[in-house]
Formats: structure tokens, C-alpha cells, sequence
């Protein structure tokens, strides 16, 4: 337990000095997230690989409505040994249009949630940093077709990510 609060005590150290050392421009969110819409459970596809979650497999993400924040509770199985692994933490947006979030795991360390894609429908979203560190394609099921893979790819170039820097998620 000890190792896994310094863990996240690193991640969130991370988090926030990585902001302050930002070489691109403002990273480009979605217009508007519905965050009715967006709550409820999704599947990690891929992901830029970072310790707190190296070792993972069928990681899932949780948002849950709470009467000023989102509760967000991430699970994962580990590879080695199929023991599961659980953070929860807490998130807000930083405006009206929801497509910025603050989340944080061990207070009073937060990073920074952007979701830079979101499918009409909701059924995927990009989410990443903007010290581009940090980058989740996620889904409501526990594949994407080939069609939605290479419209993120696509946009990745101008969003200043490297497509080569993800880990695809084993979902089973």
C-alpha cells in the first residue's frame, strides 16, 4: 500500500511540473463535453506508457457524478501475477466546456485531463496532457475498428503527439 501512494504521489509530482516546462502551444480541446454523456465505464485501447499503470492489462476508467466533481476509479489487472489494482480520485472542469479537467489522485497533486477528441456518440475519446506525456485512446467497448484508429492517428501529428509512443492495451 505504502509503494502504491508514493507511486501516485510521483505521478502527480510529474503532472504538475511537466506543465511548466511546456514546449507547444495551448493544446486544442474538444468545443463541449456533455458530462451526462460522458460518465460511466471505459475501456483503455492504448496508451502512452508511464509506471502507474506499466504492467496493466483490461485497465478501465470509471467517472461517476458527485454533486461538485467527478469521482473517477481506475482498475487494472496486472499481467504477472492477475491481481487487481485500484485508484480512486477526484476530478472538475476548469470551465464551462467540460473538455478540460483537473483529476487528481492524491490530493492536493492534480494533473491536467484533456479530452482532445470525442466521437459524436460517445463511444471514444482522446484524452492527453498538455505536456504531451500523457495519452489514453479510450472506448465504451474493448476494441475500435480500423476506421476510428486511423481518424485519431490523424489527428495526432497536429495535436504534437508521437502515434509510435503507444502501448496497446490487452483487453480481455
Amino acid at each position: 500500500m505504502k509503494r502504491y501512494i508514493k507511486n501516485i504521489f510521483f505521478v502527480f509530482a510529474i503532472l504538475a511540473l511537466g506543465g511548466c516546462a511546456n514546449k507547444y502551444l495551448e493544446l486544442q480541446t474538444v468545443k463541449k463535453v456533455d458530462i451526462q454523456k460522458y460518465k460511466g465505464s471505459w475501456y483503455e485501447i492504448a496508451r502512452f506508457e508511464h509506471f502507474f499503470e506499466k504492467g496493466c492489462k483490461n485497465v478501465t476508467a470509471t467517472y461517476e457524478l458527485q454533486e461538485d466533481s467527478i469521482k473517477v476509479i481506475n482498475r487494472c489487472t496486472m499481467i504477472e501475477n492477475n491481481n487487481t489494482k485500484e485508484a480512486t480520485g477526484v476530478a472538475y472542469a476548469t470551465d464551462s466546456t467540460n473538455s478540460k479537467l483537473k483529476v487528481s489522485f492524491f490530493r492536493p497533486f492534480y494533473g491536467d485531463y484533456y479530452i482532445l477528441d470525442l466521437a459524436d456518440d460517445y463511444s471514444y475519446a482522446l484524452v492527453g496532457s498538455p505536456s504531451r506525456d500523457l495519452l489514453w485512446i479510450l472506448s465504451r467497448t474493448k476494441t475500435i475498428n480500423e476506421e476510428t484508429k486511423n481518424k485519431i492517428f490523424t489527428k495526432l501529428p497536429s495535436l504534437g503527439f508521437d502515434e509510435k509512443r503507444f502501448v496497446w492495451t490487452i483487453q480481455e
